[in-house]
């Protein structure tokens, strides 16, 4: 079914009253506001009973005013501007009525005979029958006709139904639909502020999980650390009290074989002197120091292997093979991993100083 609309020309008051009813009209429902009208915090306004609705379907769990219990309040957003409505206990009751909006209804309905929208109703005509308005809903085409298109033209055979009927039930399907949308969005947006939330707390756990991790690993590092140092002090040790018996030897040899040089040099000196009653005065000197020092027993040598230091080897194989297993223990909070981390430390340094009184009790004994 086609038709036309035609605006007839209106007066400046006409155009003016157009004007001021447009902005009368309800953001849920479209139609004019009705009383008692509310504020909201940004100042847009609603009808109560349509904030309401958008308030129930955007908090479904909240308590009515009548029931036993009263939640503590809850939230949406305008439809407006989407601005966020924090509501009280008392719920949409809690917010102001904006009597200025109601004063200037009640001036309009009393300079205003007409119902809404019927300025453009009277000028909706039907294109086949040009003096015929647009007074009947067609069911079965689902378009608005005319009365004589529907006795004569091409939806006489068709079911139809009072415009004003159909009217007022699309457009209370629009309204419901258009809460439910809204309330819709609050809800996706309410997810969606939960998983930012989620990416936030992933982050910071991330981050704290990083640091305690740092921690440990510096933590085994130091132990190894202060072990090596341990040792290496316990082979310091053993090298310098060998060295120092070996010197020693050295020093004492050296000592007798610098002491026999000077004899037997002497004595080389004795044999060359051609004088016999000369010689004999000193030969009997020379004979004896010569058969002292022959007989005099140095220190033994160092037993064989003395030199060894290979019982300082240390095997660490299986202590790589035990670092090489470290991994993350699923199930374990962070405050439980902080306790056996505290319980670790103290039972490692109570270890480390067993092995140390161990390690110089040992070194002592070499």
């Amino acid at each position: 079914m086609n038709f036309t609309v035609g605006f007839k020309p209106l007066l400046g008051d006409a155009h003016s009253m157009d004007n001021l009813e447009k902005q009368l009209i309800c953001p849920i429902c479209l139609e004019m506001f009705s009383k008692p009208v509310v504020i909201l915090p940004c100042q847009h306004n609603l009808c109560r009973k349509c904030a309401n609705d958008v308030f129930q379907a955007s908090n479904p769990l909240w308590q009515s005013r009548s029931s036993t219990t009263v939640s503590s309040g809850g939230r949406f957003r305008c439809p407006s501007c989407r601005h966020e409505v924090v509501l009280d206990r008392h719920g949409v009751y809690g917010l102001q009525r904006n009597l200025l909006v109601e004063n200037i209804i009640d001036i309009y309905k009393q300079e205003s005979s007409r119902p809404l929208h019927s300025k453009a109703e009277q000028h909706l005509m039907c294109e086949e029958h040009e003096d015929e308005k647009i007074n009947i809903y067609c069911l079965s085409c689902e378009v608005p006709t005319c009365s004589l298109c529907k006795v004569f033209g091409a939806h006489k055979d068709c079911e139809v139904a009072p415009l004003p009927t159909i009217y007022k039930r699309q457009k209370s399907e629009l309204s419901d639909g258009i809460a439910m949308l809204v309330a819709g969005n609050d809800r996706v947006q309410a997810v969606i502020t939960q998983m930012e939330e989620v990416c936030q707390t992933i982050e910071e756990n991330s981050r704290r999980q990083k640091q305690l991790l740092n921690q440990r690993f510096e933590s085994l590092c130091a132990v190894l650390e202060e072990r090596k140092g341990e040792l290496l002090q316990a082979l310091a040790r053993e090298q310098e009290e060998k060295l120092q018996r070996v010197r020693g030897l050295i020093r004492q040899y050296g000592d007798h074989l610098e002491a026999s040089s000077k004899l037997v040099e002497s004595a080389i000196q004795s044999m060359e002197e051609p004088q016999m009653a000369l010689y004999l005065q000193q030969a009997k000197e020379l004979i004896n120091k010569v058969g002292t020092m022959s007989k005099v027993e140095l220190a033994g040598r160092p037993e064989p292997g003395y030199e060894r230091m290979d019982q300082f080897t240390v095997s660490v194989e299986h202590v790589a093979e035990m670092l090489r297993t470290i991994d993350f223990q699923p199930g374990t909070s962070g405050e439980e991993e902080d306790e056996e981390v505290a319980v670790e430390g103290e039972e490692g340094n109570a270890g480390a100083e067993e092995e140390r009184t161990d390690g110089r009790e040992s070194t002592g004994q070499h």
